[in-house]
């Protein structure tokens, strides 16, 4: 059956939701995120609030490579792990356009991006505009949660809509690779190993 026919009244529902500067919780292959119009300040700045942390820059997830232009400068060699990896869990950073909020990435000239596996993810970030906020919903320093269960009451009550589809498929973080200064740097093991990225390299 597709994943989307039962939900598609609730993912509807929820990017109406983000289009007008709310926070939603919604389901990737990794873990749960926590999103919002990366280009809304007031609501990017809800964000950090809800996780409690420290001005860390936030990644952004899109429905297609085409917006991720709009807002990075995708290189040469992230063309080539994009076309392999994406849809998928691996996190590329790369320079960021000028036109995207500098409290996105806490005034860094880098942005971490990806287009994830999920259907629902995609289709609610389609809805939205094609790009949204994708930090793990979850407070700052916890686990990041692979079901809506694991999220803590106090954060879910501090947004605005979420969509529960069960358990995510990998239960752990993207992989994280820099590609901003031209070679390729891991920042964090995940689903996809510095080997399987080095050997298309």
């Amino acid at each position: 059956m597709d994943i989307l026919e039962p939900l598609k009244s609730r993912i509807l529902a929820a990017s109406q939701v983000a289009r007008r500067g709310g926070l939603v919780i919604y389901p990737t292959e990794t873990v749960y995120g926590l999103g919002c119009n990366p280009f809304d300040i007031d609501a990017v700045k809800r964000v950090f609030q809800v996780k409690g942390q420290r001005r860390k820059p936030v990644p952004i997830l899109a429905s297609s490579i085409n917006y991720i232009e709009k807002i990075a400068c995708v290189t040469r060699d992230g063309k080539i792990l994009a076309q392999r990896f994406w849809p998928g869990p691996l996190t590329l950073i790369f320079l960021k356009k000028r036109l995207l909020p500098d409290v996105v990435t806490s005034r860094l000239d880098t942005v971490g991006v990806r287009i994830p596996k999920h259907d629902v993810a995609r289709e609610l970030i389609r809805l939205c505009g094609g790009l949204l906020i994708g930090t793990s919903a979850n407070v700052s320093g916890e686990q990041p949660p692979r079901t809506v269960e694991e999220i803590p009451r106090e954060l879910k009550e501090q947004v605005d809509a979420v969509i529960d589809c069960g358990s995510t498929e990998y239960g752990m973080p993207s992989t994280i690779a820099d590609l901003s200064r031209g070679k390729l740097r891991m920042i964090r093991e995940g689903p996809v190993g510095l080997k399987e990225l080095s050997n298309l390299l």
